[in-house]
């Protein structure tokens, strides 16, 4: 499988377990995701980079996010997006 395919369906799994808060400790995150806990910490670089505003509470053992925020990642035609957006049209 492709790399960067591989990498963005992790990152699609650790914003679901973070928007649950239920990504658990790292160690527990990384065995859930089958991945070494460096390559979570590579990761969640990764998505702060792309400015999602992560970080770990300690009192929930979780990561979570500090603010409200989306994640999409792929493509999608422009006719799909408009009838998303008004259900009136096509």
């Amino acid at each position: 499988m492709n790399l960067i395919i591989r990498h963005v369906e992790i990152m699609e799994r650790i914003d679901q377990l973070i928007r649950l808060q239920a990504t658990g400790s790292p160690e527990d995150c990384s065995a859930r995701l089958g991945i070494s806990k460096t390559k979570l910490y590579r990761i969640i670089g990764v998505m702060k980079n792309l400015n999602a505003p992560i970080e770990y509470d300690f009192s929930i053992q979780s990561y979570v996010y500090v603010e409200e925020v989306g994640f999409k990642f792929g493509f999608y035609t422009k006719k799909n997006e408009v009838k998303k957006l008004n259900p009136f049209v096509g």
